[in-house]
């Protein structure tokens, strides 16, 4: 994910760019809470209407491209009712690249409850089926888990620079220390042999587990967020990192086994394999490649757990 831009921080030309496109004059007002990728502003666009602005510095000639896929992705999305905001403007400067969405009066969720992970499981069910871009996760997450190549694999797959460099940091945990091998050996042992996936039927949000991301009015979802990442593949994908999530509490245990039997309903067990370790690798490689070498056995000890349940319901 790229780190965004603080309102102060915030280049007067994109300002511009983003009055040119929408056709009309942007007041800054002030930065929003959450968003763990910081860089969300309120803005008020003359007339009146208040709206966000998400704009991140370039970070590869691609960039505007993606934006421009992910609102693709969202108009695609809301035409079938799902719950994100309306995009109202993408564009680029020279050193950024932004997008600006209608402002929704809600507040991000400082948490995930058990009544809220319920409703983020009814709003995933409707990213079943429509998969509208070649931007595939489910087959990323096969490559991540197994290790294994594209061209090794028969797969023909276009990967961003940014999962490009994700997944060879992924493929260097194994040296980081004794423990954090023998959990990235377990893994591999999970998913050697499975084939890699061939189909993309769903949406995917890609990163619906985070608290920040869903904005609550009276403990009801009334929206999520951060769609920047989302495309192709399975849904159980959104529904695993909801698991991950989960083990932070004691109370989520209940809401966690719905989880696992939602996701072994949509992917069978192999499937579920596959998504769980990816997922437990992206979870340890940002703690390794940040040096936050106090929150890593935790991870792993996360992933042991993750594990052992998966194996339980096998």
């Amino acid at each position: 994910m790229n780190q965004g831009t603080h309102p102060e921080e915030l280049p007067a030309e994109v300002l511009d760019d983003v009055a040119g496109v929408v056709g009309a004059e942007v007041t800054l007002l002030g930065r929003l809470p959450a968003g763990v990728n910081g860089g969300a502003v309120r803005v008020r666009l003359a007339g009146g209407a208040d709206a966000v602005l998400k704009a991140v510095p370039r970070a590869h000639p691609d960039h505007l491209d993606e934006t421009l896929r992910a609102q693709r992705v969202v108009e695609h999305m809301r035409r079938r009712g799902y719950p994100t905001p309306a995009w109202l403007g993408v564009g680029a400067t020279a050193t950024h690249v932004w997008h600006l969405m209608d402002f929704v009066d809600a507040a991000p969720a400082p948490e995930l409850t058990p009544f809220l992970v319920e409703q983020l499981m009814e709003i995933i069910e409707l990213q079943a089926g429509q998969a509208c871009e070649p931007y595939d996760h489910w087959s990323y997450a096969w490559r991540v888990a197994t290790g294994q190549e594209s061209a090794v694999a028969g797969l023909d797959v276009d990967e961003t620079p940014e999962q490009s460099r994700l997944r060879q940091s992924v493929a260097g945990l194994s040296g980081y220390s004794c423990v954090v091998s023998a959990l990235v050996e377990r893994l591999r042992l999970v998913c050697a042999g499975v084939l890699p996936p061939r189909a993309a039927p769903d949406m995917v949000h890609a990163d619906l587990a985070t608290p920040g991301n869903i904005l609550v009015r009276d403990g009801t979802v009334v929206a999520v967020v951060d769609i920047g990442n989302a495309g192709s593949g399975t849904r159980a994908t959104d529904l695993t990192a909801l698991v991950w999530y989960t083990f932070q509490d004691r109370l989520l245990d209940g809401v966690r086994r719905r989880l696992w039997a939602r996701i072994l309903d949509v992917v069978g067990w192999e499937g579920a394999a596959v998504l769980a370790a990816a997922q437990i690798l992206f979870m340890l490689e940002v703690p390794v490649r940040h040096g936050r070498h106090d929150v890593v056995p935790g991870v792993v000890t996360r992933g042991h757990r993750a594990l052992d349940e998966l194996n339980a319901l096998r």
